[in-house]
Order: C-alpha cells, then sequence, then structure tokens
C-alpha cells in the first residue's frame, strides 16, 4: 500500500496504514455485516497458530461446503472456552447451522456439545479429515498474508488485522450482498460508509458539547 501510493505522489509511512487498520476496521465491520450473505448450514471449523509479541495465539476458522467464510476469532488460549466463544460469535453473525465438521480437537468438541446443552440445539458434529480441506486453504492464504508481515506487537492490533484481512477475503468471494463492479469499489463503498458515520456522529457530539 506505500508503495501504492507513493507512485500517486502520495508519501505515507507504513506505520500510518497500520494505524488506519487499527481504527477503521472495527467501524467496517460493523457496516460489512449488514451486507454480508447469510454462510450455509454445514460448517468446517479449524484452527491455527498466530505469533504475536513471540507468544504463540490461535486462529479459529469456519468456512461452509462451498467454500464461504463464516468467521473467524483470535483467541489467546485453544481450549473449550476459545472454541466456545468462536462458536457463540459466529452463530451470532451467521444464525444457527446444522452441522459441523471438526478435526479430533477434544476441545472442539466439547464446545459444541455445551452451546448445544446450554441452548437445547442439535448441531450434529462430524470428524472427517478431508471435510476440512476447504477451511485449510483458508489457512494456507492467512500465512501466505502475515508472513510477510514484521509481525504483530499486540493482541488486539493482530484482531483486527487479521479481521480485515479475512474482510476482504469474503469480499472476494463475492458474499456480499448488492456488491459494487469491483471488490476495491466494494471495500471502498464500506470504507465510506463507516468514516461517514463516524464525522456524523463527532459532529453531533460537539454541537450537542457547545449546546450545553
Amino acid at each position: 500500500m506505500e508503495e501504492l501510493l507513493s507512485i500517486r505522489g502520495v508519501h505515507v509511512d507504513h506505520a500510518t496504514i497500520q494505524r488506519w487498520v487499527y481504527k477503521f476496521t472495527p467501524l467496517i465491520d460493523v457496516t460489512f455485516r449488514k451486507r454480508k450473505k447469510a454462510a450455509g448450514n454445514s460448517w468446517r471449523m479449524d484452527e491455527i497458530y498466530i505469533k504475536v509479541k513471540g507468544e504463540w495465539m490461535y486462529l479459529y476458522m469456519a468456512v461452509d461446503k462451498a467454500g464461504n467464510t463464516v468467521d473467524c476469532l483470535l483467541t489467546k488460549r485453544r481450549n473449550r472456552k476459545a472454541a466456545h466463544l468462536f462458536l457463540l460469535k459466529a452463530i451470532d453473525n451467521n444464525g444457527k447451522l446444522l452441522t459441523i465438521n471438526i478435526d479430533k480437537s477434544g476441545a472442539n468438541k466439547q464446545a459444541i456439545r455445551t452451546y448445544n446443552r446450554r441452548t437445547f440445539s442439535k448441531i450434529k458434529i462430524r470428524q472427517c479429515k478431508y471435510l476440512n480441506n476447504r477451511v485449510e486453504g483458508d489457512h494456507r492464504f492467512i500465512k501466505w498474508r502475515v508472513q510477510n508481515r514484521l509481525g504483530f506487537k499486540s493482541f488486539e492490533s493482530a484482531s483486527r488485522t487479521l479481521s480485515g484481512i479475512e474482510m476482504v477475503r469474503m469480499i472476494k468471494k463475492n458474499q456480499i450482498m448488492l456488491p459494487a463492479l469491483t471488490p476495491f469499489r466494494t471495500f471502498c463503498s464500506f470504507a465510506a460508509s463507516a468514516i461517514s458515520f463516524t464525522n456524523n456522529f463527532l459532529l453531533h457530539f460537539i454541537r450537542c458539547d457547545s449546546a450545553e
């Protein structure tokens, strides 16, 4: 991004771009979620290692059987609680599912069973290795993007950056209702909406503060 901007005569340090990612990704994500297509009801769930400030963290991910990204969540632990938190987030954003395929992880199985018990659901658990090839393909993309970085300096920065990477990935997969002509223009429309909302909120806050 730094090089592309410099070609156009705009000189921006990569640290500034990282601050933009940190600040605006959560705002863009809110707009993005409103137009994201619903995922299918059969998921493949897995996790990978991500190094943050010299320590290994865990990125939980899921895709549906068509290869569409369901959701992702970075956690500091790889256990039942972390898997359960991911499941809650994914279902809250995409709706309930019927079947989920996982690896041999006992923590993931316990998390799904806990969710079924607490919500009176009947999500079917499958443990078939080859069915997770789709989500492992998404893992390779994330690893490729991360290995070219200097490294994450904080958990929150890593979480927001990875969410942004997956957001762009979903846009490229055409998981958006009413997309623009190109993925780039679609992303720009989300960014414009998020920044416009922020500016309007700040303007309203300033006016209220002045009135007092």
